[in-house]
C-alpha cells in the first residue's frame, strides 16, 4: 500500500507516530509514514515504530545530507525532570527506563499532573503562547496524551543516531536530519476528525500526488498529518532559528 519510498530532490519524510504497545514491530493503523520531493507526495503507507526508522535509515542512504525526516514524539523532557534524572543533555534520557506509573507521569487512575509551570518544555510554552495546544510529555493516558507516544520513541533515537543521522538540535554536525515536529503547524487549524474538513484544507495545500495517495491521505486523521507535514517539510517549511540554550537538553520542535 502507497508504493515504493525512492526519490531524487529536496528529500522529507514524516512519521505520524504511535505510542500503542502493538505498534513496535506490527504495522498500526495510526502509525504512518510519508515521504515528498520538492512539495509532491511520493509515497504514504502504515507501519510500525521499527519500520518507520528502517524507512528513515534507508532515505538517509539514499539522500544523505538532503534528508530531513520529521518524527511528533517529544526528544527529552523539561529541564527540572531532566536534572533530576542526572542528564545533562537530550541523547542522555534515550537510553533510560521510564516507570510511567509514577510521577511525573500522569494519567491512569491515582495520578496527578505536576502544577503547571512544571508540565511543558520552553518549546511546548512558546507553542501554546501562539495558540497551539500541545500536551505534556508527561500525560500517559486520556485524552490528548502524548507520554507513551515518547516513552516509547525516545530508544529509536538512539538507534537512528548510531546509523549516523544528526538528531536536532543536539547534534549540529553535517548529515542527514531528524528532527521533532508538531503536524499543526503544518495542517492549520482544521478540524481534522471531519473528512470533509481534511478534503478542504488538503485542497487548499494544493499537493501534486496521484489520485491513490490523496485518497490515502484523506482517509485518516494520521494520514493526513503524515502527508502534509512531509510535504510542508520539503517544501522548507518553518524552517527553524536558533533555538535557546535549553534545548540542549529538553529537545525543541522544529520551527518553533
Amino acid at each position: 500500500m502507497g508504493g515504493t519510498f525512492g526519490s531524487a530532490g529536496r528529500l522529507s519524510v514524516a512519521v505520524d507516530w504511535s505510542g500503542d504497545a502493538r505498534a513496535e514491530s506490527t504495522t498500526h493503523p495510526k502509525l504512518w509514514i510519508a515521504e515528498a520531493v520538492d512539495g509532491e507526495l511520493r509515497s504514504l503507507a502504515p507501519t510500525s515504530r521499527t519500520g518507520a526508522v528502517d524507512a528513515i535509515i534507508e532515505a538517509a542512504d539514499r539522500a544523505g545530507d538532503g534528508l530531513l525526516a520529521g518524527l511528533d514524539f517529544s526528544f527529552a523532557y523539561p529541564a527540572w525532570f531532566m536534572r533530576e534524572l542526572g542528564c545533562s543533555s537530550g541523547p542522555e534520557v534515550w537510553g533510560r527506563t521510564l516507570d510511567p506509573s509514577q510521577p511525573p507521569f500522569y494519567g491512569a487512575k491515582g495520578t496527578a499532573a505536576p502544577p503547571a509551570e512544571r508540565r511543558y518544555r520552553e518549546t511546548e510554552v512558546r507553542l501554546r503562547a501562539s495558540g497551539r495546544w500541545c500536551g505534556s510529555t508527561f500525560q500517559v493516558r486520556g485524552p490528548g496524551s502524548v507520554g507513551t507516544g515518547t516513552l516509547r520513541g525516545l530508544p529509536h533515537l538512539r538507534r537512528l543516531a548510531r546509523a549516523g543521522l544528526r538528531v536536532w538540535p543536539f547534534d549540529r554536525h553535517p548529515g542527514p536530519v531528524v528532527a521533532e515536529v508538531y503536524p499543526r503547524m503544518f495542517t492549520g487549524p482544521v478540524v481534522k476528525s471531519r473528512a470533509d474538513a481534511r478534503a478542504a484544507a488538503w485542497a487548499a495545500a494544493r499537493v501534486p500526488a496521484p489520485a491513490a495517495l490523496c485518497e490515502l491521505a484523506l482517509g485518516s486523521e494520521d494520514a493526513f498529518d503524515a502527508a502534509l507535514t512531509a510535504v510542508a517539510l520539503s517544501r522548507g517549511g518553518a524552517a527553524p532559528t536558533e533555538p535557546p540554550p535549553v534545548a540542549a537538553v529538553e529537545g525543541w520542535v522544529w520551527g518553533a
